[in-house]
């Protein structure tokens, strides 16, 4: 067992499983959707990006652009709801919170795309 793969693997499957947390629920209900979850899906979806940078081969760089593009939607939904609270001092409303759930939504669906590489390359090799 290479134990780089496993790391890959769990922080990988741990960003999606994260971002899909915060994912569920009404997309207009504020209290379905959690900040601190929104962060932990941010920082783990950074961990897995700074371990996507060392692979050179084609899927790498795929693995590698699913999790950008993750970490960008997932950075637009935590500057969404700072910009509401904390620069515009307003109140989280649900047209706001919809928004920062349809960021999320679409990093998702990167993540997602990530785990069905990762599970395509894994049944691949042989043993």
């Amino acid at each position: 067992m290479n134990i780089e793969k496993v790391i890959f693997g769990f922080f990988v499957i741990l960003a999606c499983t994260l971002n899909f947390g915060f994912f569920v629920g009404d997309p207009e209900s504020l209290i379905a959707h959690n900040a601190t979850e929104l962060f932990a899906a941010l920082v783990i979806n950074l961990v897995a990006l700074i371990l996507k940078l060392g692979d050179h081969t084609q899927i790498g760089a795929i693995h590698l652009a699913t999790s950008l593009v993750a970490t960008l939607l997932l950075a637009c939904s935590a500057m969404t709801w700072g910009w509401q609270v904390y620069i515009a001092g307003q109140l989280l409303d649900a047209a706001t919170m919809a928004t920062i759930v349809s960021f999320s939504g679409g990093a998702l669906t990167a993540n997602l795309i990530s785990v069905i590489l990762l599970i395509g390359e894994t049944l691949r090799q042989t043993r």
